[in-house]
């Protein structure tokens, strides 16, 4: 029913396997290798059309400076920023008391509302690009930081709340019950004990939920028009010339924009991987 585990597979196949993956590694690398290259490339061998060779003249600094400093790039920045912190913050407290409420108290409906979250999830965003738009026309939200905000904060609750739910539900329940004999609100028992005790899960989901909203180009090219509230995703497409492109300035953007949400992810991974495999043992 599941998968042998790789030492126990016959020798030719696990042979086989250890051969592959270097060459699955390379083939996945190579496009972000390209864009590394092409973005220390100079625009003279561009221009000449070597795309492909190793570049002659390094235009490191060049091509980072030009694309900070001559292109809107601090404030496309800027705007992402203004868009993922808050959404990040937002989602991930109101999910973890939605999640409190649905791992504790037992309420007609609760099976519902769970499966309401659920089901959001499995919705194509696609589907949504035309309500979203017409709705942040009409209440004057469109092309604002805000409406970005709002969107993502609700549409990242429901997977965080189904994730934090389960992570709640795994937590001793009469831990929560003896802090309610004791005296203790909700609300101390939310803040107390509950988030701290599931501090790994928030670590993780927080990891998600930036790198999912910092990396967002769909709803961002939706409820965008413009410069003014436009995040660094849809401002790298911007640096593309109506009749030209400086495609090393393009992938100086790229490499730029790629940046935060890699060093999150290094610098929580042990976080990340706490959370992941949070409660998977007992002990």
């Amino acid at each position: 029913m599941y998968p042998l585990p790789v030492e126990r597979w016959k020798p030719l196949n696990r042979a086989l396997y250890k051969a592959s993956l270097p060459l699955a590694l390379l083939v996945w690398l190579l496009p972000m290798l390209a864009v590394l290259v092409t973005s220390i490339r100079s625009s003279d061998e561009l221009s000449q059309g070597d795309y492909w060779g190793w570049p002659k003249h390094f235009a490191l600094v060049e091509n980072y400076g030009t694309a900070l400093t001559q292109t809107p790039m601090l404030h496309y920045f800027a705007n992402s920023v203004l868009i993922t912190v808050p959404s990040v913050i937002g989602a991930i407290v109101l999910a973890s008391m939605a999640g409190f409420a649905l791992a504790t108290y037992r309420f007609p409906g609760n099976t519902a509302v769970l499966f309401a979250f659920v089901a959001g999830n499995f919705v194509p965003i696609q589907i949504l690009m035309i309500p979203v738009r017409d709705m942040a026309l009409k209440v004057g939200l469109f092309n604002s930081v805000w409406a970005l905000v709002i969107f993502h904060v609700s549409f990242q609750a429901g997977f965080c709340t189904l994730f934090l739910r389960n992570f709640i539900k795994q937590l001793p329940f009469e831990m929560i019950e003896a802090a309610r004999v004791e005296g203790a609100s909700e609300w101390t028992i939310y803040l107390r004990i509950v988030l701290p005790l599931i501090r790994p899960a928030l670590a993780a989901l927080g990891i998600l939920v930036f790198t999912f909203v910092w990396n967002d180009y769909f709803w961002a090219l939706c409820l965008t028009q413009g410069d003014e509230a436009a995040p660094i995703t849809v401002g790298v497409a911007a640096l593309k010339g109506q009749w030209t492109t400086a495609w090393n300035l393009v992938a100086a953007g790229s490499v730029l924009a790629a940046l935060p949400s890699v060093l999150m992810f290094f610098l929580m991974q042990k976080h990340f991987v706490a959370g992941l495999t949070f409660g998977a043992s007992k002990g």
